[in-house]
């Protein structure tokens, strides 16, 4: 009968109930981790749904995702690239590289209302990370919808990116006028003639917003090579677009309301 008492005994038992907890512990994460992997997918798939339009329910999400997005990636002289899957792509990594040894990421949705080309995107707001998806019309510059999320910006602040309200106001709004990238997220008084190119900002979040406007520049510079060749284009089939509409084309049946909205709410 061992001697219970003993430092020898106490430290034998310590070391194998370590080891047993150890084990355990490592097989329970091996055992979650394909699961816990499936909610991060999840996730990222409907964040990219969410920039056409919202969807609650998980399977219509993964049906949705399945159905009718293409995934694609492009280099920065926006050139499709083989033997890279998009979906792997961590756009806060990509970011690092040198802007010609980037890997960019694509989803080309196809719904009844035509091709959206959705695209990532990654910054920095007040706090943390700020990042999101944004859905762009066929003409190459009209915005069908965004989703925004983040890291750590201030409730009722910076964090209300992520509302509807903030989100639903990007639809319909133009990336640029000609060559010049003029989107973006401003508080105050807005001009009649920028109307297309502005977003009212969120009081008290001047600088999360600064972030967003950084963040939505950085991204389209990554893809305006590829921009450019859907627009010289001017087809279909997942790599063609018409030529981008102007402001004043659209003045007169233009009525910004966010597709999400219309579709399914949230």
């Amino acid at each position: 009968m061992p001697n219970t008492n003993s430092n020898s005994y106490t430290f034998i038992y310590a070391s194998v109930m370590t080891l047993v907890v150890a084990v355990a512990l490592a097989a329970a994460a091996t055992g979650l981790k394909p699961i816990q992997q499936q909610a991060i997918d999840f996730d990222k798939k409907r964040s990219i749904i969410s920039a056409v339009h919202r969807l609650e329910d998980k399977k219509e999400i993964l049906k949705e995702y399945s159905e009718n997005v293409k995934e694609i990636v492009v280099d920065a002289q926006g050139n499709e690239v083989q033997g890279v899957k998009a979906f792997d792509i961590n756009m806060k990594a990509e970011n690092k590289k040198n802007p010609a040894d980037r890997k960019l990421p694509v989803y080309i949705y196809t719904g009844a209302e035509g091709k959206k080309y959705i695209i990532p995107m990654h910054g920095a707001g007040l706090w943390d990370e700020i990042w999101g998806y944004i859905a762009i019309d066929d003409d190459m510059n009209t915005i069908e919808g965004t989703y925004f999320d983040h890291k750590g910006e201030t409730p009722g602040l910076g964090a209300e990116i992520t509302s509807p309200w903030f989100q639903d106001q990007f639809h319909d709004k133009k990336l640029s006028e000609g060559d010049q990238f003029k989107l973006h997220i401003l508080k105050g008084r807005h001009e009649e003639k920028d109307k297309f190119y502005e977003v009212d900002g969120i009081s008290g979040a001047t600088i999360t917003g600064t972030g967003v406007n950084n963040m939505l520049e950085k991204s389209f510079s990554n893809y305006k090579a590829y921009f450019a060749k859907l627009r010289t284009a001017g087809g279909n089939a997942g790599t063609g677009a018409a030529t981008p509409t102007t402001p004043a084309d659209t003045t007169a049946t233009s009525t910004p309301q966010n597709a999400a909205g219309n579709k399914s709410g949230k």
